[in-house]
């Protein structure tokens, strides 16, 4: 195991003891999240969580979640999530952040945005003094018209690039859309009006930009 998966594993099991029985919990996607659904499925093993409903991000999160023995539901059953613990590509000193490399913003953002409390698992690479610095920003857009997207997102600064599966189509998230994603050289001076002028685009679906949820933010060391 490396620093970085112990790191991780380390976050994962600190964010999952936040979790008390009859909880509503929002189950989110990537590496991170895949270690503390699996910690989650471990304490409802034994005994020491029960009542437990879980709102999955993604159809993988589903999945793993649904082999774990861990009981779901839904947004419309349970429209409020007691507490959601998820991974993310970057962290700023406000607790800004961007995700979406994983390919489930959309749904992370909509679970997230119905939470209590959202709790942040991260490794210390993650943790940058300017959001963009290290990743792209992840655009989520219906595929119609796709390409038309392309300029605007270059005269905000950035670089826009159409991301791909493995079998080199484009990847489609778990609503059909593609992604685009989106290197700003310099990070983000300003991310409120980055955001906002790609949600003003028609066909924009939404933006990998997490802005203004004040997560609790555990880190592993």
């Amino acid at each position: 195991m490396t620093a970085q998966d112990d790191a991780k594993r380390r976050a994962a099991v600190a964010a999952a003891a936040r979790i008390e029985s009859g909880m509503v919990v929002g189950l989110g996607s990537g590496s991170t999240s895949a270690l503390a659904v699996a910690e989650l499925g471990r304490r409802l093993a034994s005994g020491a969580l029960h009542d437990i409903v879980g709102i999955p991000t993604s159809a993988a999160t589903e999945r793993q979640a649904g082999a774990l023995g861990i009981p779901l539901g839904s947004l419309e059953q349970h429209p409020v999530v007691d507490l959601t613990m998820d991974g993310a590509d970057e962290v700023d000193p406000d607790g800004n952040l961007i995700k979406g490399l994983g390919g489930a913003l959309l749904r992370e953002k909509i679970v997230a945005t119905a939470s209590r409390r959202l709790v942040i698992m991260v490794d210390p690479s993650k943790l940058v003094t300017r959001l963009g610095t290290r990743a792209p920003v992840p655009v989520e857009v219906v595929a119609f018209g796709a390409g038309t997207h392309m300029a605007a997102i270059r005269a905000l600064g950035a670089e826009p690039v159409l991301r791909l599966a493995a079998d080199g189509a484009p990847f489609r998230t778990d609503e059909g859309h593609l992604t685009l994603d989106c290197r700003f050289p310099q990070g983000l001076t300003d991310p409120q009006a980055v955001h906002a002028a790609l949600r003003g685009r028609v066909g924009v679906v939404e933006t990998g930009l997490f802005l203004g949820l004040h997560p609790e933010v555990v880190v592993g060391r």
